[in-house]
């Protein structure tokens, strides 16, 4: 700290800024009098309040809709994105699974994309199939929820409400997202606790099928070529399905994602809304040729059924033909003969 610096001050220099007893009097005589006012109070400025906007009490937000349990939890949205899943793949297959890592888990996804991969090459449409396929670990009970919403809940079928806009004004409003309560009396009504369920019930035929830990392979289009390339490698069936080879795929056969395969299990498949078991997914995924070689058959059988159905109609229309003209004939030939008497008759006489 710098030291302080001390100066004397001179003697005149106080006396002249000291106020004095005289100068204070004369200040006070040049001042007007004022009389003895009370002390002010304190006022704050204030404005009128005008008519302020205000919201109709029915009013509800479009961003927000009505549901019937909270919108923004996880449940929520683990079963908005189900079903959307089953709504935008017509082809899922569903496994059981037991344990996989994480690891485990990027292997075989990587195994999975290196299979597509070989039967969709880049800048085809096959490679957009591809590059959507995915397979995910599911939440059984929120998978459960959401195929019968699905099958179940049209959202066609709701009646509009009335609710108020922004200006007041009553408007119809349609709440048929899969959060809101018609969506859920719908589902309720469909499955009560103790009933059975129709034989031809999507949700009836897969419901035992989901037990367990589940997973699902979802594949934007009905491709057989797809569906058999998934299959040699989540579900390998010799001769139809073979495994990857050794010195083909390398990988395939890397312990940690041969682990992971071993803990992955096919207990069937949703294909255009329908249910099929391990055999029939396995024939779905061995159609040669694919969906063009399937109607090239459907072609190939209208056209031989048609052929068949003509050469049939023909033929008796034939026979018939042949029945009239050999009767035509005949009659030709008892008329002719009948004349050569009459005239051989008349010749005579």
């Amino acid at each position: 700290m710098p030291p302080r610096v001390r100066c004397a001050v001179p003697r005149g220099l106080g006396s002249a800024v000291k106020p004095t007893r005289l100068s204070t009097q004369s200040a006070a005589q040049l001042l007007p009098s004022s009389p003895a006012t009370t002390p002010a109070t304190r006022q704050y400025a204030t404005a009128a309040v005008s008519n302020r906007f205000q919201l109709p009490a029915d009013y509800v937000p479009p961003t927000q809709p009505p549901t019937a349990k909270l919108g923004d939890t996880r449940k929520s949205q683990l079963l908005r994105t189900y079903t959307s899943l089953l709504r935008s793949s017509p082809l899922i297959l569903i496994f059981q699974y037991n344990n996989l890592t994480a690891v485990e888990w990027a292997a075989v996804r990587r195994e999975l994309g290196a299979a597509l991969a070989e039967v969709s090459p880049e800048g085809t449409e096959s490679a957009e199939i591809a590059a959507n396929t995915q397979i995910q670990s599911i939440r059984g009970r929120m998978f459960d929820i959401a195929l019968k919403i699905v099958e179940f809940y049209d959202p066609s079928k709701v009646a509009p409400v009335k609710a108020s806009t922004l200006s007041g004004e009553k408007v119809d409003v349609v709440y048929n997202h899969d959060l809101s309560a018609a969506a859920d009396k719908a589902m309720r009504a469909a499955v009560k606790k103790g009933g059975e369920l129709p034989a031809s019930s999507v949700y009836g035929q897969i419901l035992p099928l989901l037990v367990g830990p589940l997973a699902v392979l979802t594949i934007p289009a009905v491709s057989p070529a797809h569906l058999g390339a998934a299959l040699r490698v989540l579900a390998p069936s010799p001769p139809a399905f073979p495994a990857p080879t050794r010195k083909k795929r390398p990988g395939y056969h890397d312990p940690i994602a041969q682990s992971g395969l071993q803990k992955l299990m096919l207990i069937g498949g949703r294909i255009e809304d329908k249910i099929f078991d391990q055999d029939g997914v396995k024939w779905v995924g061995g159609i040669e040729g694919g969906l063009d070689g399937l109607r090239a058959q459907l072609v190939h059988m209208l056209q031989s059924a048609g052929m068949g159905l003509a050469s049939t109609l023909e033929g008796a229309s034939k026979s018939v033909w042949l029945t009239l003209e050999s009767r035509r004939s005949v009659l030709e030939e008892e008329q002719n003969g009948g004349k050569k008497e009459e005239e051989a008759k008349e010749g005579s006489s």
